[in-house]
């Protein structure tokens, strides 16, 4: 029986997932619905898989910051203390994470494995390249995309799926946060 898999992502409503420029955190546009829910995905039990470069960019923010910082919510800190596979090439443990361990090799593989043999759910936050490739090998189960209301037409950042393939999606969940952010969860299937 193999396991669920949800990319998890954040994003503007044109695609990126950030911007430069003034924009903070979220994009200034958190509240308390959202952490709340934030927290209570990670309630549950699951694995985290991310990208070499998503893990090094949350290490490094998470050193950079402080306990009053957007980056140390609640909900990132239990993420952080999930049992956790970062899929690199490049990396070597340990790392500086309570629970993570490095998978070398190619993801697709990597997470065809961790699909069949993990028993509870795998989530990946972020980690854009890997998913646009788990998504192209048909190994992500939900795209959940949480869409805040802002247009970084100058200022975005990593377009999310960039070079992707085609897919159609099927809207399994959806929900409005804090009036005006929302959150949609997909079933993808490859478009033909």
């Amino acid at each position: 029986m193999t396991t669920t898999y949800t990319f998890d992502v954040f994003s503007s409503l044109d695609g990126f997932g950030a911007a430069g420029g003034d924009w903070t955190g979220y994009w200034g546009k958190q509240g308390p619905e959202l952490l709340d829910h934030r927290l209570s995905l990670y309630d549950r039990e699951q694995r985290m898989v991310f990208g070499a470069n998503t893990y090094r960019a949350f290490a490094q923010m998470l050193a950079d910051s402080t306990e009053e910082s957007d980056v140390r919510d609640p909900w990132v800190t239990r993420m952080r203390n999930l049992p956790t596979t970062v899929v690199s090439t490049t990396l070597e443990g340990p790392l500086d994470w309570p629970d993570a361990t490095v998978a070398s090799g190619d993801a697709v593989d990597v997470v065809a494995r961790l699909k069949e043999e993990s028993e509870v759910p795998l989530r990946s936050h972020g980690s854009l390249s890997m998913n646009r490739a788990l998504m192209a090998a048909g190994l992500v189960d939900r795209v959940q995309v949480t869409l805040f209301p802002v247009i970084t037409g100058r200022s975005g950042l990593e377009p999310i799926f960039g070079g992707a393939e085609d897919f159609d999606l099927e809207l399994v969940e959806r929900r409005t946060l804090d009036g005006d952010i929302q959150e949609l969860v997909y079933r993808p299937t490859r478009h033909a």
